[in-house]
């Protein structure tokens, strides 16, 4: 069985002075592509995954909205994974 995973992932520190959005990306429970918003920028750990994120990361436009997911997915919704 073949099996494909996105895990996204908000990290908030001191409330929302300090958030960090990462966004992993599996392959037969392998990691083979991540994005990090401290980073700033795809990374890739095989060969697949360095392809994948050259071509993500030469995209100006979705490496705009990527970025911006600190605010738009982790600011949003703070109120929603604090209890």
């Amino acid at each position: 069985v073949l099996q494909e995973m996105a895990k996204s992932e908000c990290h908030f520190i001191n409330g929302t002075e300090e958030v960090r959005f990462v966004d992993r990306y599996f392959y037969n429970r392998l990691q083979f592509l991540m994005f990090d918003s401290d980073v700033g920028h795809h990374v890739g750990f095989i060969p697949y995954g360095e392809k994948v994120a050259r071509a993500w990361n030469s995209d100006p436009d979705f490496m705009e909205r990527r970025r911006a997911e600190v605010d738009t997915v982790c600011r949003h919704n703070y109120k929603v994974f604090t209890p």
